[in-house]
């Protein structure tokens, strides 16, 4: 109410909502039309990366331009390639105004860097069929349409960025899902454990807790951590098969049991789960986890 009364007065009005500023004109308005940002972290590693300018950013009067030239220059060339951001929310409920935020800034910044062949995915992270439903999914794409309406749409020309039925929308392309790779993140957790950097565990919730240590104490190596590279390809393959239940066997990633960082502590890349996906159906049984999958999306997109 207090939002809507100040944009409807015929004072020039500035307000700032989770970080972002709404700029409203000095007449009376019914609508605000965008987001408009300030220069901040992510903006200027992306100048400072690829040499490109944003554009469109308000001008708060902290810049050293000068500076922000040299190291752009300093940075032209060093990657290539369409700036691209993404909202990746998991279909597991509604949208909430933290995911609205999200949407406004990461097609914002897309938009940003035009000259950059700027442009924004939509991406379902959908890694855990226990939580997920068509109809949050459904529900989510919805809301992007709505929160992005009447704003400036990426070029989809391309022959990749073309569009059809319910992959149309605002982002660029079409609708990605983290499970478009299952195939790709399955093999890339088989080349971790050929390398020695993954293995198949067996622990309960309840002994990988305990050994995990705690902050002030380091945690201690799973019994099963120095399985052969054989028995854990054999073990990991029964995973995906559906040999086993669930809970019996995870895959972890083999780090360091003593790393002040809890999350370093040899964490689960993989768990079953013999659910039906929203998207994939019955085709799997294995499972990754969204901090194992959710980077190597970002790598392929």
């Amino acid at each position: 109410s207090m939002l809507h009364n100040r944009l409807r007065s015929k004072t020039p009005t500035m307000i700032v909502v989770g970080g972002a500023v709404l700029l409203a004109a000095a007449t009376t308005v019914q609508v605000v039309d965008s987001f408009a940002y300030a220069p901040n972290f992510i903006t200027k590693i992306i100048e400072q990366s690829t040499g490109i300018a944003p554009v469109g950013l308000l001008d708060v009067g902290q810049n050293d331009t000068d500076a922000l030239q040299e190291d752009a220059t300093a940075g032209a060339g060093a990657l290539a390639g369409p700036i691209t951001t993404r909202f990746p929310p998991e279909p597991n409920g509604y949208l909430h105004l933290g995911h609205a935020k999200a949407v406004s800034f990461n097609f914002a910044v897309a938009r940003a860097f035009e000259k950059g062949g700027g442009r924004c995915h939509m991406r379902l992270d959908d890694t855990n069929p226990t939580k997920e439903d068509e109809e949050y999914v459904q529900s989510i794409l919805e809301d992007v349409r709505w929160i992005q309406q009447g704003l400036p749409v990426f070029d989809t020309n391309d022959g990749e960025g073309k569009q059809s039925g319910e992959d149309v929308g605002p982002w660029y392309g079409k609708v990605r899902k983290t499970s478009d790779y299952f195939d790709l993140i399955y093999d890339a957790a088989v080349y971790l454990i050929e390398s020695g950097d993954a293995f198949v565990d067996e622990l309960s919730a309840e002994e990988m807790r305990e050994y995990r240590g705690t902050l002030t104490e380091p945690g201690r190596e799973s019994p099963h951590r120095n399985r052969s590279v054989e028995e854990n390809l054999r073990l990991f393959e029964e995973m995906k098969n559906g040999d086993h239940e669930d809970g019996k066997y995870v895959l972890r990633a083999k780090i360091d049991m003593t790393s002040p960082n809890l999350n370093m502590r040899d964490p689960v890349l993989y768990r079953i789960k013999h659910e039906s996906h929203q998207a994939t159906g019955d085709a799997w049984c294995l499972y990754p986890m969204y901090d194992y999958s959710h980077p190597i999306a970002d790598a392929v997109e």
